[in-house]
């Protein structure tokens, strides 16, 4: 390791040369109390930024082992540093002058969700630190600015460190804070099963988001408060006694008027399968961790998927246990989803009906009078939904604002008058004695085929180098191919889809063989992940910064939307 009187030297003496020469600065610096790392460099002042990283011992940085000893306070005070640091770090960037990405320090930014990130890490050994961030390297033109990349690295850089990743400068009772929400997160995330519950919202929670297009929360929005009919308590390590909303397995039907908050409500328990900062309003609305929102999703490619619980007996013969298409339809999408979601291991499905295929959902008693069953290939999810519970464990909570049909099915009612949820099942159930289904029932279905073997791709063999591009939080291409997962929705930052992309990479060259079967090829991905986190999916000698973690669910669903994937 050299020392940063060495880095300064090589920046003087390649001062005013060709661009190119700064590659001669790679290698890690001694920095007092950090350690610099400048592990790639761009080729060029419009290219992208040059990768740095700092690292940090865990004796210097000096936090105190109950933050970052459980995982779930790990986690959380991660989180919490890297949004201090990018904070300090604006006021730093472009302050370095010079053409194209000159100047720019720049570090993951994220959302209301508390992720792990490849930007930063505590080694949850020694409490280590490893900062990732990317800089722009200063040029005149093409020609290196050496002077402008001292200031950074020499000015900017050190007061950045030192103001907000060791623990004499930081705010210990607010750090400290973080750590105790995210283990009473855990709690809570931990005895859902013990109680009987898919989800937990309590009370005072702020559900509405202040727009369309944003994560905070609305300001002056109605808190949420549970019906006293499903109230449930616990006394969180150190909130203390918290009570909120219980939502048991089985069936639940979320009802109401139009903009009465019906959608937001579910909108928060799909997002409840991770944790949320404080000051998010959604801090305690804990999900079952497998949890799959599901929606219909015309255009999608669907390779081999066993749909014949929902689909069958199709007018032109075409296969629906090895059910392949390049362009599905509306309900043979939704029923691909949800097997591959049971696939997945999920064992609550959240479904809103505005955005459900209405021929997969019901078949009111005029149609099915006027079409016979048997003339109908489509077993629509109403007929399904208590096989899935009885037979599978499978949950649903359900958004529904036109059909009264699922009350018949529903375990619990909960309707929602202007954002405050009331429990109506018995009257509900009451009325809907009046309005008797047709008596005809569904043939209990096969349990899907989930031997879909995996083979790999040629083209990855064909192309050498390896090339990932996200788009947004809607798309991922790799290699040449666009994956679209605009409708994967519990996605919620583009890091994720980075992640995604570098995992089909390795599944790739290490997993797919034409042998395993998707679940076993998931498995030894997962698996091998939890074992050696992110960097297993990187070669080369440096993490990239931007990644983020990714469910289970999530990795199937990509999988699932490449349409090279030999299945």
């Amino acid at each position: 390791m050299q020392k940063a009187n060495e880095l300064q030297a090589i920046l003087r003496r390649i001062d005013h040369k060709g661009y190119p020469a700064y590659k001669d600065t790679r290698g890690a610096y001694e920095f007092g109390k950090y350690v610099l790392s400048i592990d790639h460099v761009q080729g060029d002042p419009f290219a992208a930024p040059s990768k740095v990283s700092i690292h940090i011992r865990g004796n210097v940085a000096g936090f105190p082992r109950n933050l970052w000893e459980k995982r779930c306070r790990r986690l959380a005070v991660q989180d919490y540093l890297l949004r201090v640091f990018a904070k300090k770090i604006d006021d730093y960037s472009f302050r370095a002058k010079g053409s194209g990405k000159s100047g720019l320090m720049s570090v993951s930014r994220p959302g209301q969700e508390v992720l792990e990130r490849s930007a930063f890490e505590i080694d949850a050994q020694s409490g280590d630190i490893t900062l990732r961030m990317e800089v722009g390297f200063p040029a005149n033109g093409r020609t290196v600015n050496a002077r402008e990349l001292e200031k950074m690295f020499f000015d900017f850089l050190p007061d950045c460190v030192n103001e907000t990743l060791l623990f004499e400068s930081a705010d210990a009772k607010r750090i400290g804070s973080v750590a105790d929400l995210a283990e009473d997160q855990q709690y809570i995330r931990d005895h859902l099963e013990e109680l009987g519950l898919v989800a937990f919202v309590a009370n005072g929670a702020v559900l509405p988001r202040e727009s369309g297009v944003s994560g905070r929360p609305m300001k002056k929005a109605v808190p949420f408060a549970s019906p006293k009919e499903l109230e449930v308590s616990m006394v969180l390590p150190y909130h203390g006694t918290i009570t909120g909303m219980g939502i048991k397995k089985g069936v639940t039907l979320i009802v109401g008027g139009g903009y009465h908050g019906k959608s937001t409500l579910l909108k928060a328990l799909e997002l409840g399968v991770y944790n949320h900062i404080r000051g998010d309003g959604r801090e305690f609305v804990i999900t079952d961790a497998t949890a799959v929102k599901l929606r219909a999703e015309d255009g999608r490619s669907i390779k081999n998927v066993d749909i014949s619980m929902f689909i069958n007996h199709l007018p032109n013969g075409k296969d629906t246990v090895k059910f392949c298409t390049e362009d599905a339809s509306g309900s043979t999408s939704q029923a691909a989803n949800m097997v591959e979601a049971m696939e997945a291991g999920a064992k609550t499905f959240l479904i809103d009906e505005d955005t459900s295929a209405t021929n997969f959902m019901i078949r009111d008693e005029l149609m099915q009078r006027v079409v016979n069953r048997k003339d109908e290939p489509i077993t629509p999810f109403i007929d399904r939904i208590r096989e899935l519970y009885s037979e599978y464990g499978i949950s649903t909570i359900l958004v529904a604002g036109s059909s009264g049909s699922y009350f018949h099915a529903a375990d619990r009612i909960i309707q929602m008058n202007q954002y405050e949820p009331m429990e109506i099942t018995e009257a509900a159930k009451q009325a809907a004695r009046e309005f008797p289904l047709p008596k005809q029932e569904a043939d209990r279905a096969k349990k899907p085929d989930f031997n879909r073997r995996v083979r790999p791709d040629r083209s990855f063999r064909e192309e050498p180098r390896f090339k990932l591009k996200t788009m947004g939080r809607d798309a991922v291409v790799v290699n040449k191919e666009t994956v679209d997962v605009r409708y994967v929705e519990q996605l919620v930052d583009s890091e994720q889809l980075a992640t995604l992309g570098f995992i089909m990479k390795y599944a790739q060259s290490r997993v797919f063989d034409g042998k395993k079967t998707m679940r076993q090829a998931v498995e030894e991905i997962w698996k091998a992940m939890q074992k050696s986190g992110m960097s297993l999916l990187v070669d080369g000698n440096y993490i990239p910064t931007g990644l983020a973690y990714v469910r289970k669910q999530e990795i199937y669903a990509f999988l699932n939307r490449y349409r090279r994937l030999g299945l």
